[in-house]
């Protein structure tokens, strides 16, 4: 979600590129013969335990590939069985029995079953459990209950329709209680790939596990994610065959040159980052709606995705995405208008030039979304301070709720519920909105849900609680020869066991 100033090297990225071509006979953009792969990540993860931290980068290596739940999601956001072969749903919507796989072992040797359901998910809703998704689905778990080794009930509190959709999150993985306090440097799953090792700074590397259970299926013997945050070193990377593709490619100014080069494939989708300019609402100004509304009028949406996405992605109002259900378009609710921008700051007294400070991580939407908005919010009396860090220091700081203004992706799906959690960092506290989310919750009707859905997107809007820009896109680019890139993100994972050369 996300150090210096943005590159500063003197090679630019046509530079790169050229040095990259001059030592990348085309030889090197063909496939392995080996069956390992390279692959590109934007953001290094600070811990690989994806139960106990935010960072989307931690699911992108471990998910699905050395950490499993109960239900997969895939590539069309539809629910799969995974760890649990089958489900049924009492009609209260409050309680899921699973039925769990047989023969299913960690990659300790350990097998699995009910047992390990009950402590994983005990231990998110533990007191001092720092996961995700603690509030909005663990605490909501009114007991586990596990009459067999290989039948789990959980009963909710509330129900909650998109609870098998939560289990196929990396927020719900299933650890073993063995090894479960040493995942965030050595995970141990179920999965189809073991962690290896953990260069930090540089790289991690899982190998295949043979003993998975559908292991002749898995094509890949080694998987290895590089870290190049920069979008010049992505390029030169890929051009000289020292990684094999980046699943969310960033350097969107060189699309066409990928596209234009027969050894190469470059696929297009979506992914559930909303992309928004997130306000500190506790801290004044920015606890007066009239502040807000004004820094949301400043901002020309347009010219921020022209600018940093170099045009791809579409603008939102709110704090959904349009592919996702129940979305509802609210561009039109705080439009671009400079003038009344500058009315609203007036009417809020607002002594003018109002100082701020912008903090921005590193990925290329924040870093060049940051410059535009930045110089948008300069037109109205608002100065803002570029402040560019680490995605750490983003954790450590912004994320904590340290920060006036900053550019962010929030890439889960159907997160909104993060506006009703205590202490988080937006500071946004609404009755209104607390009681629309508590009945959508506690609704299992269909219509009901969707018409809550569409109060809950138009209450975020009235409130500006962020200024929404733009659902972020997605480019997976990889040499011609490697097939199964994820190409849209309805969660960011990384399916290492579809990847195969052709």
């Amino acid at each position: 979600m996300k150090p210096h100033p943005r590159t500063s090297t003197a090679l630019t990225v046509a530079a790169l590129c050229a040095a990259a071509v001059s030592f990348a006979p085309e030889a090197q953009a063909q496939a392995r013969k080996d069956n390992t792969v390279v692959l590109g990540m934007v953001l290094e993860p600070t811990t690989l335990d994806p139960t106990m931290a935010p960072a989307a980068a931690i699911g992108e290596i471990v998910h699905f590939n050395v950490l499993e739940g109960l239900t997969k999601i895939n590539l069309d956001g539809s629910i799969t069985p995974l760890l649990a072969e089958s489900w049924s749903i009492d009609p209260d919507g409050k309680s899921y029995t699973f039925k769990l796989r047989k023969g299913v072992k960690f990659h300790n040797g350990e097998a699995f079953d009910s047992a390990d359901v009950k402590f994983s998910f005990e231990r998110s809703k533990a007191e001092g459990s720092t996961n995700k998704a603690k509030k909005a689905v663990f605490d909501n778990i009114s007991r586990v209950e596990t009459p067999d080794p290989f039948t789990v009930i959980v009963v909710l509190n509330q129900a909650d329709g998109n609870f098998l959709f939560r289990m196929g999150e990396n927020t719900a993985v299933i650890l073993d209680p063995k090894s479960a306090a040493t995942t965030a440097t050595k995970p141990i799953g179920t999965g189809p790939y073991k962690f290896d090792v953990w260069a930090k700074g540089a790289s991690v590397t899982l190998v295949k596990y043979d003993g998975y259970r559908n292991a002749l299926a898995v094509k890949m013997k080694k998987v290895t994610f590089r870290f190049i945050n920069e979008p010049a070193a992505q390029v030169a990377a890929l051009l000289a065959g020292d990684i094999d593709g980046i699943p969310r490619f960033g350097a969107l100014q060189s699309l066409k040159q990928f596209q234009g080069d027969a050894r190469f494939s470059v696929v297009a989708g979506g992914t559930e980052g909303k992309t928004i300019v997130s306000i500190n609402n506790k801290k004044k100004p920015f606890d007066d709606v009239r502040v807000r509304r004004a820094l949301a009028a400043a901002i020309d949406r347009k010219a921020v995705i022209d600018g940093s996405s170099e045009g791809y992605g579409k603008p939102i109002g709110s704090h959904m995405v349009p592919s996702d259900a129940g979305y509802i378009d609210l561009t039109g609710a705080n439009p671009y208008d400079p003038e009344k921008a500058k009315a609203l700051l007036k009417e809020a007294g607002i002594a003018l030039p109002l100082n701020v400070t912008l903090t921005l991580p590193p990925p290329e939407y924040a870093r060049k979304g940051g410059e535009i908005v930045a110089a948008q919010l300069a037109k109205v009396g608002v100065i803002a301070k570029i402040e560019n860090v680490e995605w750490a220091q983003w954790l450590g700081g912004a994320y904590k709720g340290n920060f006036d203004l900053t550019l962010i992706s929030h890439v889960e799906p159907l997160d909104f519920t993060i506006y009703s959690l205590p202490g988080y960092y937006f500071g946004y506290d609404s009755k209104t909105y607390n009681a629309l989310l508590a009945q959508y919750n506690g609704s299992a009707d269909a219509k009901t849900r969707t018409r809550l859905i569409g109060d809950i997107q138009r209450q975020l809007a009235t409130d500006s609680v962020n200024v929404y820009l733009y659902q972020l896109p997605q480019f997976a680019v990889g040499k011609k020869q490697l097939k199964g890139l994820w190409s849209s993100s309805p969660i960011f994972a990384n399916d290492l066991a579809a990847l195969s050369w052709q």
